[in-house]
């Protein structure tokens, strides 16, 4: 019998971890790549390439649910993580910067999207349903506290340091990734010892036609688990409801730093780091935690329009904040905390409905697919956010940002949830 360990002790830290390299692939090369000198539709193109693992991980996430344990896959990635992290930081200063910094990104996305697949496993075989369903917002708001710490910390970091350091930027960002690397290896170190071992099967002998078998049954299994039109529904919510949120992520960072004369609100490093990183963080943390609250109490169906309004509307503080350009940093960070309020509530909905509609055999491998085609609907649409921007300028950009918040109302309207679903009841 296992030992017990409260999820306190390892469910923050690991969805932190989980988090961190996320953001530093899709957000903080956003603004590194963007301090080096890349435009906009560049920055676009190329860093949403690098959604790619996530993306095509359900090709491999079989293979993580049928070899090894999660345990071991979770430690055996945070290595690897903080590798690629050092070799990042190794590679800014060499004249193939960009080849360089790519491989490793892609490397370290690999890992990640690697990661993800294990913790989430992990996650739901050791948690019951109903505490599940309570820890989704304590998972979440850790999740965002990392992206809040790449765009919050990290970022304001090499702002002071290129201060320090006569503006060289490649040298200061090399100094900040050596840093990340060293925080992977310390978390790695504290897994090690913190982690439960729940019961997992761990099949060190398959075959590799065994292990492909596993692989085409729990995919099969996926996409006939529901009668075909209610799968259809399911796929075109994964893909679509965070559609408005694809488009704007790129863009906002770069249209908070770049300077007024390219439409930007020219924020430095350091306020870009205190509006994110004090009043945004407080956003987040209120609002993953009443999600995850309201859901555990009275179920996810009861809650889901409210939680599509709060993901959706807020995103109006872009347009407000394109066209009248608030050189206030307490009414920008007042419009950045409404803005990550809303989708810290907001993104429990698209969570929890993925641990719903994963329930069953493989589960591991059917959340990982899940998670890809939800990452598939930010990849794409980000691919063309700069080139859509820089056709059209960022005021109009975040007006059609708006209008395509319709399409995360229509694909939510399909959706079939059990009322019971994550209410405490249901723990046995």
């Amino acid at each position: 019998m296992k030992n017990f360990k409260s999820p306190w002790t390892w469910v923050p830290s690991l969805y932190f971890a989980e988090g961190l390299p996320n953001v530093v692939v899709m957000t903080v090369a956003v603004v590194m790549y963007m301090q080096l000198g890349m435009t906009d539709t560049e920055i676009g193109l190329y860093t949403s390439w690098l959604g790619l693992p996530w993306v095509i991980k359900p090709l491999w996430s079989p293979f993580v649910d049928l070899y090894k344990t999660k345990r071991w896959w979770v430690l055996a990635m945070q290595l690897l993580l903080g590798s690629s992290l050092a070799g990042v930081a190794f590679t800014l200063n060499a004249s193939f910067w960009f080849q360089g910094t790519m491989f490793f990104f892609f490397l370290m996305a690999f890992s990640s999207a690697t990661h993800d697949i294990a913790a989430d496993g992990f996650y739901m075989l050791e948690l019951d349903s109903h505490n599940q369903a309570w820890f989704v917002g304590i998972r979440n708001t850790f999740y965002r506290i990392a992206v809040i710490f790449g765009q919050g910390v990290l970022v304001p970091v090499a702002g002071m340091l290129q201060l320090m350091f006569r503006n060289q930027k490649a040298y200061t960002w090399s100094l900040v990734f050596y840093g990340l690397a060293g925080i992977f290896i310390a978390m790695w170190l504290y897994h090690s010892f913190i982690m439960p071992h729940p019961a997992d099967r761990s099949n060190k002998n398959m075959s590799v036609g065994e292990v492909a078998q596993g692989v085409w049954q729990s995919l099969t299994s996926f996409f006939t688990k529901l009668p075909w039109r209610e799968m259809v529904f399911v796929l075109l919510f994964l893909l679509f409801y965070r559609f408005p949120e694809a488009m704007l992520t790129k863009m906002a960072s770069t249209f908070l730093m770049r300077p007024g004369s390219e439409g930007g609100l020219g924020l430095s490093p350091q306020e870009y780091g205190l509006a994110y990183g004090t009043v945004g963080l407080i956003g987040l943390l209120l609002g993953g935690i009443v999600g995850g609250m309201l859901a555990s109490r009275d179920g996810l169906k009861r809650w889901l329009w409210w939680f599509v309004v709060a993901i959706t509307l807020p995103d109006i503080v872009y347009v407000y904040m394109s066209y009248a350009f608030p050189h206030n940093l307490f009414v920008v960070s007042a419009l950045l905390f409404i803005e990550q309020f809303g989708y810290g509530l907001g993104f429990t909905a698209l969570t929890l409905y993925m641990l719903y509609i994963s329930q069953g055999e493989f589960k591991t491998s059917h959340y990982a697919i899940c998670t890809g085609l939800s990452y598939l609907g930010l990849m794409l649409p980000g691919m063309v956010s700069g080139w859509l921007k820089d056709a059209v300028g960022y005021s109009t950009f975040f007006v059609i940002v708006m209008f395509c918040c319709a399409i995360t109302f229509l694909v939510t309207a399909f959706l079939k949830i059990d009322p019971q679903f994550g209410k405490k009841e249901e723990k046995e």
